[in-house]
């Protein structure tokens, strides 16, 4: 049976997967701009945001959100944290019951640092609610390279289901139950990515980046458990492969936020020459909030958010993680 997908959000990665699910089922992309929606069913294309890639034919694009989802078998969210919780009440007055909601968000709403399936479950309960997240750059998912990501739902049935609709060509997709660790992943791995994008904008070096990338994974994992994740979903897709992904590529907004923090810029100044949300700077006051109510040590994601609002510099961050004790390495971050 072919079903009607809707995608919320009109940036790089909800663009790319709108294109990606139009291969398998009849998909509408919804943006705020009329602009942006006139380009996507005119040229097939998003320049602001996918610059060059060419939007496969059969996706179309509307501003009317409420018409959208009245008519959806599924919806999928690639809108920012901070106005998920927003969208998310206009969607609850138009959605037929027992619709599967899929977030792409990876990011934490930070005055409750409440997970996005979280407000889902909370705005729309009894609708099934998951996560599509790894380590997608989606520049290279638009030129075709071969990528993996996981989609994360309890439901055993529904989540096999909601695989097809996302698997397409070179772009594999893999199901899993851990939707609080899968989420988690792409939320903390963003602040590590910031981390040493610093170290990088210092000229420190490869050994610096990966020390910064396999403690940050140390840390991710300590929070990710404590809070109801499992270990091993950080030691896949959704946790070291999403980490080094986003660590390592010039495309990682975080990364780039990072990287002229790194080089003396304030967040203020960075965030005022990016199109899109680096999602990390938003989640940090909230995740290290969450980290102090579970009495988790994550020394690096505290640096970050140190850093992040204004209270330290990348220098000083690295000076004092350098100063940190040091110990077994299963037991420090």
């Amino acid at each position: 049976m072919k079903l009607n997908v809707c995608v919320l959000g009109g940036g790089s990665w909800g663009t790319t997967v709108a294109s990606l699910i139009s291969r398998n089922t009849a998909t509408t992309l919804w943006a705020r701009d009329q602009a942006t929606v006139d380009e996507i069913n005119r040229n097939h294309s998003n320049e602001k945001y996918l610059p060059g890639a060419k939007l496969q034919q059969r996706l179309t694009a509307t501003t009317d959100l409420e018409g959208l989802v009245a008519k959806s078998d599924v919806v999928v969210m690639g809108i920012p944290s901070q106005s998920f919780r927003g969208v998310l009440e206009v969607v609850k007055k138009n959605i037929r019951p027992w619709v599967p909601v899929v977030s792409l968000t990876k990011g934490l709403e930070l005055s409750t640092g409440k997970r996005m399936t979280e407000i889902i479950n909370e705005i729309l309960p009894g609708h099934p609610a998951g996560v599509l997240t790894g380590p997608n750059l989606a520049r290279e998912v638009m030129a075709g390279y071969a990528a993996a990501s996981v989609i994360a739902m309890e439901d055993p049935v529904i989540v096999k289901e909601l695989q097809k609709i996302f698997h397409a060509g070179l772009f594999r997709v893999y199901t899993n139950n851990d939707v609080i660790g899968c989420e988690l992943g792409g939320v903390f791995k963003n602040i590590i990515a910031i981390a040493a994008g610093m170290g990088d904008g210092q000229g420190a070096g490869e050994n610096t980046r990966s020390a910064i990338i396999a403690r940050g994974l140390a840390e991710m994992t300590r929070l990710g458990v404590a809070m109801g994740g499992k270990a091993r979903t950080f030691a896949g897709l959704a946790g070291v492969g999403d980490l080094v992904a986003t660590c390592t590529s010039e495309q990682s907004r975080n990364r780039h936020v990072g990287f002229y923090l790194g080089q003396g810029k304030t967040v203020q100044e960075i965030s005022a020459d990016m199109h899109m949300v680096a999602e990390g700077v938003k989640s940090a006051p909230a995740v290290l909030a969450l980290a102090e109510a579970h009495n988790v040590e994550v020394p690096i994601m505290y640096e970050v958010l140190q850093v992040i609002q204004g209270e330290s510099t990348a220098l000083r961050a690295y000076r004092e993680l350098l100063r940190a004790d040091i110990g077994h390495e299963a037991d420090i971050g």
